[in-house]
């Protein structure tokens, strides 16, 4: 029997109010910037700052967010428990950006005790950012029961996520240079984008303020159980292993940026200007996806994103022999197609969570969108890691100076396929995973 996706069974919902719309969606500032800045600066911070193998920096990335596997689900426990989400994330997104500008603050001078450091201060600011995540992406499922209007919202959410990864993406290696480089110009970056996201914080705090939220009565009796029902569901299975490896080719390439710009395009701010190609165009591109989504499904438009992720990515093969206006343009349909993974399948997580409240009767989105904001926590990590991986097969040298060291060849070579083709085939092939995912929209 082919399983079922999730079917929207609901009322015609009235639309949200702006301001819960706006209020919800501010809250990306806080999971755009610890989304992508580290993926983006704290590999060449370990490697070409603090002096650290690319194989052990890779580690150091990776290990902390994979904690978050075990965490997640806790989070989405207790904040279900509670009955309201709203003051986890106000306590732990203001705990977040204290932690994230710790994570660059380099107090130790030896590369050995400064990886220690940045280690245990990234594990501790991603236990903060699962408690504020997990229940963040549960909100949707409880804010609207309108199929159409929780694509609304994401729309709104992905918007401000495209906006605050652009800001704190692109303005954050600007900070670096501008204050001087090395790890004085790492800690004022640390300390800009830890204020970014308390702003995220105190925006979707008080944005949400008195939004009406639907919620089933009962809950599950226990994490266990809970997490039976999670796996049972096929479709949510389908959905959130595709995610997984999406998000580790989209953590591969956003670890292999400024790596890319260095040693293949070879210019100065290369890095921002890839993140402002990257980025900029998802802004134009949400009223598109909107479209094509409500002709042609979710499903397929998730797929049609992932597809042209996957082809621009495969063309940045060329790199080296195009014009860096070229690479940029390419850059800019990856961007569209990063966009377009983004809303729909944030989009899709919420039906299923909703399809599974109407089956059952019990409230356990926490534990849904705790499996989810785990998995793809894992995935992000796992790119950094896959990127070094390839850069200390490939013969990487690290440095110390806060500048990168010259590399030879072999080395430009696992730049270039590690920025390109290894996220190319990550996030095309995981759309066969979608198969154990059937939409049905309800007429």
């Amino acid at each position: 029997m082919t399983p079922a996706g999730p079917s929207p069974v609901v009322t015609q919902a009235s639309g949200l109010p702006r301001r819960v719309l706006a209020g919800y969606a501010l809250g990306s500032l806080v999971t755009g910037a610890f989304g992508t800045v580290p993926g983006l600066l704290l590999l060449p911070y370990l490697t070409d700052t603090l002096g650290v193998a690319a194989g052990v920096s890779g580690l150091l990335v990776l290990l902390p967010k994979a904690w978050d596997v075990v965490v997640n689900p806790l989070a989405g426990r207790l904040s279900d428990r509670s009955g309201t989400r709203r003051p986890f994330l106000l306590v732990a997104g203001l705990l977040l950006g204290v932690l994230f500008a710790a994570i660059f603050a380099a107090p130790f001078s030896g590369g050995a005790a400064s990886g220690a450091y940045v280690a245990i201060a990234f594990l501790t600011a991603a236990t903060a950012y699962a408690f504020f995540q997990v229940p963040y992406v549960a909100m949707p499922a409880e804010l609207t029961d309108g199929y159409a209007e929780r694509t609304r919202l994401m729309t709104w959410r992905v918007a401000v996520l495209a906006l605050a990864i652009l800001i704190s993406g692109a303005l954050a290696p600007l900070v670096v240079e501008a204050t001087g480089g090395g790890r004085a110009g790492h800690r004022w970056s640390g300390l800009f984008v830890g204020l970014l996201i308390v702003v995220g914080t105190l925006a979707t705090f008080f944005g949400t303020r008195g939004a009406e939220s639907r919620t089933a009565r009962d809950a599950e009796p226990s994490l266990v159980a809970q997490l039976r029902v999670a796996s049972a569901n096929a479709p949510f299975r389908a959905l959130l292993l595709c995610w997984i490896v999406q998000a580790a080719g989209i953590g591969t390439m956003l670890a292999g940026v400024q790596f890319f710009a260095d040693h293949v395009l070879r210019q100065d701010a290369g890095g921002t200007f890839l993140f402002a190609a990257f980025v900029g165009p998802a802004l134009l591109v949400m009223p598109l996806w909107t479209a094509i989504g409500k002709r042609h499904g979710k499903l397929r438009s998730l797929i049609a994103a992932s597809l042209l992720f996957a082809t621009g990515a495969l063309v940045l093969l060329a790199s080296p022999a195009l014009p860096a206006l070229v690479v940029y343009l390419v850059v800019a349909l990856i961007g569209a197609g990063y966009a377009g993974q983004q809303v729909f399948a944030m989009s899709m997580l919420p039906d299923c969570i909703a399809y599974d409240t109407a089956r059952t009767g019990r409230r356990q989105a926490g534990v849904f969108t705790g499996l989810w904001t785990a998995g793809e926590t894992l995935g992000l990590a796992l790119g950094p890691g896959i990127y070094a991986l390839v850069l200390q097969v490939f013969g990487y040298v690290s440095s110390a100076t806060g500048e990168a060291a010259a590399q030879d060849s072999t080395a430009r070579l696992g730049v270039l396929l590690g920025f390109t083709i290894i996220p190319a085939v990550l996030v095309g092939v995981a759309v066969l995973l979608l198969r154990g995912y059937q939409e049905r929209i309800a007429k």
